[in-house]
């Protein structure tokens, strides 16, 4: 038995480092390819990475990408896949921004408003695809992927015609911004007290706490409730969930309006405590993004959070290839390979652990 979890902590081990070494050979083939030398370009991104302000740009990407993630895993879990969270977070952040400047309340109320506004738009906006789901069979990968492009031009309607603030100068393509109470601080006041300066144009969005908070939500909610079982039962083996007494409809609706929700949030880092106004630069690609996140963090609360930390590092470190004539979007190829190594690396070490694990119980009968 001793020797059995040596060779399960050996394989878990392997994994990760296969899939370093086969995206590292991957990405710098591509960096060959445009003639220059990889060991420079992975030398000049750690070194500008790094660096306290690229470390700051990093962990504010990481934050979106964690609460999305969270949003598409709680779904996998269920043995459902929303990929809808792109234009669940666009709606939510669009309603957020507009209906969050249109009131008063004291700060800390102010921000519960405006996220729970993100909730509920991003939540009914799931809805559509549950219902579909529940009560016409529809697939929800067909459905989110329609609802998608359908968020992406009501988005864009409802700015130009009617939530856009209209200046003397011309439309501003913007929502009024939200005013200071609904602003989320960020969390440069406690990084001075631990010794780290101020940088210029960079800051931590006060969102970081609450992702973290919710990845702890999302490990305690998944693995130490009933409803986290029913949910994993359900993921694993429907019509068994269905026998023993789970209500499969019910946890899809949950499932899908519950992911939608979190989704919603996904878009208020940047709005809350950087633009403080919805607008046409709105980033787009972190639902996508965040899909590859939950699949290499295994859909673990962990596992997720150290995958976006590595996406928004990787994002920011390739900002500084332009200098030596690399396209900054090298860091996709990365990714990518980053991704498909890890699950072909952890899919090999599970058919191997299953292997060891019957030849052990073959002894154990003998």
């Amino acid at each position: 038995m001793k020797k059995l979890t040596t060779s399960r902590f050996a394989l878990a081990l392997a994994a990760p480092l296969f899939a370093a070494f086969f995206s590292l050979s991957i990405s710098s083939l591509a960096v060959l390819a445009t003639h220059k030398s990889p060991s420079a370009a992975f030398s000049l991104m750690w070194e500008y990475g790094t660096r306290a302000g690229s470390l700051m740009a990093a962990a504010n990407l990481a934050t979106s990408y964690y609460i999305a993630a969270i949003a598409i895993a709680l779904t996998f879990r269920a043995g459902l896949f929303n990929i809808g969270v792109e234009g669940q977070l666009r709606l939510g952040a669009l309603f957020a921004g507009f209906l969050g400047s249109k009131f008063s309340l004291p700060p800390v109320f102010h921000v519960i408003a405006v996220m729970l506004i993100a909730m509920l738009v991003g939540g009914s906006w799931a809805a559509i695809a549950a219902y579909m789901k529940v009560k016409r069979g529809v697939s929800e990968v067909i459905s989110t992927i329609m609802l998608n492009a359908m968020a992406g031009g009501l988005s864009a309607y409802l700015l130009s015609k009617h939530f856009a603030m209209k200046q003397a100068t011309g439309y501003n393509l913007e929502t009024k911004p939200l005013p200071k109470s609904a602003q989320f601080p960020n969390l440069m006041p406690v990084l001075r007290k631990l010794g780290i300066q101020n940088q210029p144009g960079a800051g931590v969005y006060g969102m970081a706490v609450v992702a973290i908070a919710m990845g702890f939500a999302f490990w305690f909610l998944v693995n130490r409730t009933r409803f986290g079982f029913e949910l994993r039962a359900s993921g694993v083996n429907p019509m068994a969930a269905r026998v023993s007494g789970v209500n499969a409809k019910r946890m899809t609706i949950i499932a899908l309006v519950g992911s939608g929700a979190i989704a919603g949030l996904a878009g208020l880092p940047t709005l809350m405590g950087e633009t403080y106004s919805y607008n046409l630069g709105f980033r787009g690609g972190i639902g996508f993004s965040a899909i590859a996140i939950a699949l290499l963090g295994r859909n673990s609360a962990l596992g997720m959070g150290i995958s976006a930390c590595l996406f928004g590092f990787l994002e920011v470190a390739s900002q500084t290839l332009d200098l030596i004539n690399i396209a900054p979007e090298t860091y996709v190829i990365m990714q990518g390979s980053i991704l498909l190594s890890a699950v072909v690396a952890y899919e090999v070490v599970r058919r191997y652990q299953l292997t060891l694990h019957s030849e052990a119980l073959a002894k154990v009968g003998e």
